[in-house]
């Protein structure tokens, strides 16, 4: 297989491209990552060069390669049902509310929809046990639109959901063939529970909640301290007394003037 030539130019395109969609950050260090990762996905499309592939990734309408293109540079940093114990808390906490409470989650940097799908999945299955009632629902938000275009197809490569049980994925997806071979599309029913919109966290917003449970995992290494603090303070304003509140597990726990309790690591309670 011929090396393919990638220019400058062409890496600069495609790091702006990343940046701006999905907030990943590539210095020029990055340009030989970016070649090897991305070459075997450009052969295997048969295409001739990266300047075709640049094509693919700006429209719109190729959500899914362009999802694709972020999981070979992230090396799959998010999938379904990342960090389980989050979501084992998560139902544990549910199970105590009983079927005639209305609950309500946000999945405030839901990026590609993995993590609002995954939550949407759980309550799906304890509404099908009794365990909650039907009066639940998910705000996923994120600041790239072009993201969010691709989180409502709701069209996923499988390694994605590898840790999805098999019980779930009968349920509630559908594996693709032929052209889509690989590739896992999510259930109209489960995708129906789920609202995505824009929003950028590091600006005001109104209007918002109040929520049951919050979710701001994976996204505040991107923020420097004084912002990390505003924009926690921002979301926590949205969450109920007694609620949940959700970091990735190696964030630790951020600096807030809002009293939160730690739960297990990555989980706090909003105190009441």
């Amino acid at each position: 297989m011929a090396a393919l030539p990638f220019s400058d130019r062409e890496f600069k395109v495609i790091a702006d491209i990343m940046y701006e969609a999905a907030g990943l950050s590539f210095n020029d260090s990055k340009k030989s990552l970016i070649h090897s990762r991305l070459s075997p996905r450009i052969h295997k499309l048969g295409l001739q060069s990266f300047a075709d592939y640049i094509e693919i990734l700006g429209d719109e309408t190729q959500g899914a390669e362009f999802q694709m293109a972020v999981d070979l540079l992230t090396t799959n940093e998010t999938y379904f049902f990342r960090e389980p114990k989050h979501y084992d808390l998560l139902q544990q906490e549910f199970a105590t509310y009983g079927p005639s409470r209305s609950l309500h989650v946000w999945s405030a940097a839901s990026s590609f929809g993995d993590e609002a799908y995954s939550t949407a999945m759980l309550m799906a299955d304890m509404q099908m046990r009794g365990q909650i009632g039907a009066g639940w629902s998910i705000l996923a938000t994120d600041i790239s639109h072009r993201v969010l275009l691709s989180a409502k197809e709701g069209v996923f490569p499988e390694d994605r959901l590898r840790a999805v049980s098999p019980e779930r994925l009968r349920r509630y997806c559908l594996r693709g063939e032929g052209p889509s071979q690989g590739q896992v599309l999510v259930q109209d029913k489960i995708r129906q529970k789920v609202q995505f919109g824009q929003l950028n966290l590091c600006k005001p917003f109104d209007g918002l909640g109040p929520f049951d449970v919050v979710f701001l995992r994976n996204v505040l290494i991107y923020f420097d301290p004084p912002t990390k603090t505003d924009v926690v303070d921002r979301v926590l304003a949205t969450l109920k007394p007694g609620g949940l509140f959700f970091l990735g597990t190696a964030e630790g726990r951020v600096p807030c003037k809002t009293p939160i309790t730690p739960v297990i690591p990555g989980a706090f309670r909003k105190n009441a």
